[in-house]
């Protein structure tokens, strides 16, 4: 045979899977049930989906858990925006297994905890729904989330709103999936009565639990960055961000995430501050902590050194700006799994 029909008949053979499956309707997109529910026996399975459906809605019917007023337009539309611009890190469930999720550090947010790691709230509170409007606007350096500043307003409080139904919609199936598998049983009245207001409650109490600066913001000279690096030392940063900020140390600062990911902590110096820049940014990610991850909040600690913390954001405005005014420190590691090094910054 030529080698010309070789090839046509390669292409055929190659084309024929592409041509059979454009002629099948392709599959609904359904929400994947948690590894916790699908371990459950075969009749608390469907009792927990009879559950998530009833408060959550299906993917062809979204519903924001305790809030009847929010139409179901509304979120499809925010539905149509989520698939076309954030499933493919995030997944359609919003367990952040997108078809890119895997390749990507840090691996997309897990919405399904409910648990966000920049908000302007207390460590272990829920974010506003700002801080979440603001993520989006912004993106966060330094990973693959973009900025969606050009995003209309109408789609981007229905993409919003629509992720607040993936992570309460988790939040529900994490609760379901504990009571039934210690109880044997899962009563609709306990997911009213129980569950749903558990939840809720939570998100409402952020309202109470924003961050607010004890002092007003100083101005930031040479002199506080000096007293922020002694405390950065002093205070126990440097054990995980290093003695000059670039997360390099002696012993393998890498820990497990809330989500169960490896992370490292951040290399200050490459001027990508995740949680954002301004002071006010800083200050809350000293003052609260970040959410899921090793990094804690030094409310408390500093509770009686007010000062202490504009000092050590001093300190950190400092070290990030070092190589735009002119220095040249070698990086820190930008992933986890590579080894940590004994050599002394």
């Amino acid at each position: 045979m030529p080698r010309s029909r070789n090839v046509a008949l390669a292409v055929f053979v190659l084309m024929v899977p592409l041509w059979s499956s454009g002629c099948r309707k392709a599959p609904a997109e359904e929400f994947t049930l948690s590894d916790a529910i699908r371990a459950l026996p075969g009749e608390l399975q469907v009792a927990a989906r009879t559950e998530l459906r009833e408060h959550c809605g299906s993917f062809s019917a979204p519903k924001l858990l305790g809030n009847d007023e929010i139409s179901v337009e509304h979120l499809r539309a925010g539905q149509a925006v989520y698939q076309q611009q954030c499933a493919q890190c995030h997944g359609t469930t919003g367990d952040g297994n997108g078809p890119v999720g895997g390749f990507l550090y840090p691996r997309p947010r897990d919405y399904r905890k409910g648990i966000f790691k920049f908000t302007s709230t207390r460590y272990g509170s829920k974010p506003l729904r700002d801080d979440l409007v603001r993520t989006v606007r912004q993106g966060v350096a330094g990973t693959a989330m973009p900025s969606f500043k050009l995003l209309p307003q109408e789609q981007l409080d229905a993409v919003i709103d629509y992720v607040l139904v993936l992570t309460h919609r988790g939040e529900l199936e994490e609760q379901i999936a504990a009571v039934a598998d210690a109880d044997g049983e899962l009563a609709p009245e306990i997911v009213d009565d129980d569950l749903v207001p558990l939840i809720l409650s939570r998100w409402a109490e952020a309202r109470e639990s924003i961050i607010t600066p004890v002092t007003p913001e100083p101005e930031f000279t040479t002199e506080r960055a000096l007293l922020g690096r002694t405390a950065f030392l002093e205070k126990g940063c440097s054990k995980c961000h290093g003695d000059d900020g670039r997360a390099q140390t002696a012993e393998d600062p890498t820990k497990e995430d809330a989500w169960g990911n490896i992370t490292r902590p951040a290399d200050l110096t490459s001027g990508m501050l995740r949680g954002g820049r301004t002071p006010t940014d800083i200050y809350r990610r000293i003052h609260g902590g970040i959410n899921g991850t090793a990094m804690p909040a030094f409310d408390q600690s500093l509770k009686d050194e007010p000062d202490t913390v504009w000092n050590m954001v001093a300190y950190v405005l400092y070290v990030t700006d070092r190589r735009r005014d002119g220095e040249s420190p070698a990086p820190g590691y930008l992933r986890p799994y590579l080894p940590p090094t004994n050599d002394k910054p």
